[in-house]
């Protein structure tokens, strides 16, 4: 578990193998490349007309941004700017993935989105599918976005990894941990959590754990399908909550 970590961990892609302007979307976006401690991180800027604000999408551990533009859509079709960006060592990303990095990470997006293009702290809603969950509580604690989108994400590594190997001193060997359960209590936007009771990945019972832990307003989203599919298997569910819950902020 110590040698093979971060490979469990971070299954990273590097192959970006489309881009928002390829068909069928033929989206005008911009390529972003942010400097992170040495390193360059990547990003797509995706803007939509008239947009009603500008979602920070921090993806989940596997593939890179290449494998989320269906996902985009559905954040375009709600009137969302949307900006994605690849932890350290996924797509063209320089560097290795760890914690610290994917910390170090979003924080480069955030600043870029609020100082570079000028955009104020309440236009931005920060969303975590899964491990970018981590990344995501992680900034929340520190700004004040518009809002938080949590979906399907863990209590903390460390409670996953001790569900997956119960007699392993996992808290020994753990590297990495995104102690989203710790730190959820110092989020003070409204915060939006989903999952499926389908999740064969990450069990329901962590999103539901953050949830009860979250500060009000709150809201949660329940899901039908597994990990990867939750939110195309319950489409007509997720689009009705998201703009029910953007529209309220």
């Amino acid at each position: 578990m110590w040698a093979f970590q971060e490979a469990m961990l971070f299954p990273a892609s590097r192959h970006v193998w489309r881009t928002p302007g390829n068909a069928p979307f033929n989206w005008k976006y911009e390529s972003v490349t942010l400097e992170v401690a040495g390193e360059k991180t990547d990003a797509w800027y995706i803007p939509v007309e008239n947009a009603k604000g500008t979602i920070l999408l921090s993806h989940g551990n596997g593939g890179n941004i290449a494998d989320r533009m269906e996902h985009y859509a559905m954040l375009r079709d709600l009137g969302y700017n949307v900006f994605s960006y690849d932890y350290g060592g996924y797509g063209n990303s320089t560097g290795k993935p760890s914690e610290k990095r994917c910390y170090a990470d979003i924080r480069a997006a955030w600043r870029y989105l609020t100082e570079t293009r000028g955009i104020p702290a309440n236009k931005i809603v920060l969303y975590g599918e899964s491990l970018g969950g981590g990344a995501t509580c992680d900034l929340a604690t520190e700004v004040q976005p518009r809002a938080v989108i949590l979906q399907c994400t863990f209590l903390s590594v460390t409670k996953m990894a001790k569900e997956i190997f119960p007699f392993v001193p996992v808290r020994l060997l753990l590297r990495h941990n995104f102690d989203s359960e710790s730190k959820i209590k110092n989020i003070h936007a409204p915060i939006l959590i989903m999952h499926s009771q389908g999740d064969t990945i990450i069990p329901y019972r962590h999103g539901r754990g953050l949830y009860e832990l979250a500060n009000e307003p709150k809201k949660f989203l329940e899901l039908r399908g597994d990990h990867n599919d939750c939110i195309f298997t319950s489409e007509a569910a997720y689009r009705e909550g998201m703009q029910r819950f953007l529209d309220s902020q």
